[in-house]
């Protein structure tokens, strides 16, 4: 229990010894707190003192949590917590040094403390309680009676304890706290202070508000955390499922080329009658199709060869500065002469005097795919449009088509390999259905983004966004 032999505030009240020197005056009115000009030193250090702590603590506070939580909330029930100790503190130090106050002074003061909005209770060192507001007596459900009992402070903590159980939070010489817990799940926080002229004083304030937002949010921060390594686990499982999926299609890409390879080499030898004539026509017709069956096999693993090693980053690509333009006009004229056979009219964009710096074999063979694709589910009579926009930051190409759409179900396939389009459709049959995934990876390697935009019997975008330059790589504007 604290202790001090120099205070004179007794079991009684306020003012039960007899002091030589009357440092401060007050005003008639304590209860309208109006004092008069103190002339005590002792007394003017202890309310600057308490009023500048005070307010470095409230300065303090606030600054530290707006930068953890990002918010002030709570603060202000701090802030009033530290402003109410300092009031506390000035008035038994004005009480201390000031004259002896009569019973209306000492009801006054009652009224002062019956006003906060906290529980407040002091003690003298001996432990008896001096004073204490309604708060406190309805926060710790103390009646007349039981106030009565509850006359001590060891009277006061064995009646807390009754009714829950008090968590220690923090003890040394100038503070000690603790939390209540009650049966009902209610949470009352208590701190103990020490006064300058002995005894020291109790604040109860209600934080079971506080203390269930602070429960919820340690759980949500703990499903925050388990989500987190649920999803750093799950995709640790992809990532090696992805690398195993692509050795794998390497791996069976390179044992089946070489034989594919041995089959048509001998077609070949075999076609050309190297070794004796065939005989029957039948024969060579089936030499031709072993062949043509042969290399269609072959360019089909050796996409899929392409495909693993762009998605695994085994294929480095090249940088080199080329013409958008020129890319574009060579992929029309590449394919002019199969649009024209299918019916389909070939249209190209402006020019925009843009140079991409990249690896020129992979965005024709990206762009090809694409041109390809149109070509494939665009009936007789409709249209392929292949243009180029720069912007300040990059350049975009897009291949649009009138053929059959997509629906928004049929693009989500389209986000995996193999995705096969509908060969009732289609002029040529499909093929593997990498074509969309070779182009989106090239696009990628290259920094760019690939986008598709589709709708049923409207048609279909597909626009490849490639950045701006940035050192070696990149884009830029061509200079004139």
């Amino acid at each position: 229990m604290r202790s001090s032999d120099i205070s004179d505030v007794g079991a009684e009240g306020f003012g039960t010894d007899d002091q030589a020197t009357i440092a401060c005056q007050t005003a008639p009115n304590v209860g309208l707190l109006r004092l008069s000009v103190c002339r005590n030193p002792s007394f003017n250090a202890v309310a600057i003192t308490a009023l500048t702590s005070a307010g470095l603590f409230i300065i303090y506070d606030m600054a530290r949590t707006s930068a953890e939580v990002g918010s002030i909330d709570g603060v202000w029930q701090r802030a009033a917590i530290v402003g109410l100790m300092a009031l506390v503190l000035i008035c038994i130090t004005l009480l201390r040094y000031g004259p002896r106050p009569d019973a209306s002074q000492r009801a006054s003061f009652q009224t002062l403390v019956g006003a906060m909005p906290l529980g407040v209770a002091c003690w003298t060192e001996s432990g008896r309680m001096i004073v204490c507001n309604e708060q406190y007596r309805n926060r710790l459900n103390l009646t007349s009676s039981g106030l009565r009992d509850a006359a001590t402070y060891h009277e006061a903590v064995k009646h807390l304890i009754q009714g829950g159980y008090m968590k220690l939070l923090n003890d040394d010489d100038n503070n000690r706290l603790l939390e209540l817990h009650r049966h009902d799940g209610s949470c009352l926080l208590i701190d103990e202070r020490p006064l300058e002229t002995g005894g020291f004083m109790t604040l109860v304030s209600d934080v079971t508000e506080r203390k269930k937002t602070d429960l919820l949010l340690d759980s949500i921060r703990q499903e925050q955390r388990l989500l987190a390594r649920r999803y750093h686990e799950e995709k640790l499982k992809a990532e090696a499922a992805s690398r195993s999926k692509t050795n794998f299609l390497a791996h069976l890409s390179h044992d089946i080329r070489t034989p594919l390879n041995h089959i048509i080499g001998f077609a070949e030898l075999m076609a050309h009658e190297t070794y004796g004539a065939l005989g029957d026509q039948r024969y060579r017709d089936y030499v031709e199709t072993i062949k043509s069956s042969g290399e269609g096999l072959l360019a089909s693993f050796a996409t899929i060869l392409d495909l693993a090693e762009l998605e695994s980053g085994q294929k480095v690509l090249r940088s080199e500065p080329m013409q958008v333009d020129a890319l574009i006009e060579s992929a029309v004229l590449r394919y002019r002469g199969q649009a024209a056979r299918a019916g389909v009219e070939f249209l190209l964009g402006d020019g925009t005097q843009a140079i991409v710096c990249a690896d020129k074999l992979a965005l024709q063979r990206m762009l090809g795919n694409l041109i390809d694709n149109s070509l494939r589910f665009t009936p007789r009579g409709g249209s392929i449009t292949v243009a180029a926009y720069a912007a300040a930051d990059g350049v975009v190409i897009e291949v649009s088509d009138t053929g059959l759409g997509m629906s928004e179900e049929r693009l989500e396939s389209l986000q995996q390999p193999f995705a096969l389009g509908d060969a009732r459709f289609t002029r040529e049959g499909v093929g593997p259905g990498l074509g969309i995934s070779i182009s989106r990876a090239i696009a990628e390697l290259s920094g760019g983004h690939m986008a598709i935009d589709s709708s049923p019997a409207t048609g279909t975008t597909v626009a490849i966004s490639l950045p701006a330059m940035d050192g070696s790589t990149g884009v830029m504007q061509a200079a004139e």
